[in-house]
């Protein structure tokens, strides 16, 4: 175990590299989020994945927690208990001797699950530490497949909207202002910020408010800031009004975008 010094990232990637690559059930080792998009600071956490044969999850897991132990005690280990893709473990972990920033978010892939998080488009290109198989290689984007979705999409968000945007003038009228922040909130703007996206940069229109300073132009994310941050209630009905205004204007262009794309 390391002494009182703050553990680094460099550290604790290259402690993982040495318990893992001996072992002739893991294939690839590889870094995504901040470092597959170059964007590395001082607030960054360590995004990385793990190829294995079936059912060698668990005793890969036991393998990094002696690995991380031998660095620092694991102030806290959260285990992700069901994930929509088969054949995925996640792990986080948070080390005593590491800085609150650099929690370990640790995922377990089968070397055949479907989804193995390379797609350079969507993840970025990640930085791999070993990969001993051929079979882990970034697969190329299929943009039909992806312009099939989009307009499968657009379709439910049109029908999420015209269903359900008027609960937010509803609880406006009622005087429950926290319940028309919140539907304002997570109907109005989060249904904005999912349409920004898809004109903008379609690859991540499922990744919410994850990298949207970086993927949208500034004038339009200093308008989205203004539109989340709400005084009073004239001032809710002044930027609900705008936003769905807004909202309806660029729902009207990937209409035509993706009408004449078909």
């Amino acid at each position: 175990m390391t002494g009182g010094k703050e553990l680094t990232r460099q550290m604790i990637i290259q402690t993982l590299v040495n318990a893992l690559e001996p072992l002739d059930y893991a294939y690839a080792f590889y870094e995504g989020g901040a470092a597959a998009f170059n964007r590395i600071d001082e607030w960054s956490d360590i995004d990385l994945y793990l190829i294995v044969d079936e059912k060698k999850a668990d005793k890969a897991f036991a393998i990094v927690d002696k690995a991380l132990e031998s660095l620092s005690p694991i102030k806290r280990k959260i285990v992700v208990p069901q994930l929509p893709w088969p054949g995925v473990s996640q792990v986080f972990y948070k080390l005593e001797r590491a800085s609150d920033y650099l929690i370990i978010d640790f995922c377990v892939l089968t070397l055949n699950s479907s989804e193995k998080f390379l797609e350079p488009e969507t993840h970025g290109n990640v930085v791999f530490y070993f990969n001993k198989s051929a079979k882990v290689q970034p697969p190329s984007l299929e943009k039909d497949v992806l312009v099939k979705k989009l307009r499968n999409r657009l379709e439910r968000l049109k029908a999420r909207i015209e269903l359900f945007n008027s609960f937010v003038q509803k609880e406006i009228n009622r005087g429950n202002l926290l319940e028309a922040v919140d539907n304002y909130h997570n109907l109005t703007l989060a249904t904005l910020v999912e349409i920004l996206r898809i004109k903008h940069n379609s690859i991540h229109y499922e990744f919410k408010m994850r990298y949207i300073h970086y993927e949208l132009p500034p004038e339009i994310t200093k308008r989205l800031v203004r539109l989340y941050f709400v005084r009073d209630e004239k001032d809710l009905q002044m930027k609900y009004d705008e936003a769905t205004e807004w909202l309806h204007k660029i729902m009207s262009e990937l209409d035509e975008t993706y009408a004449s794309s078909s």
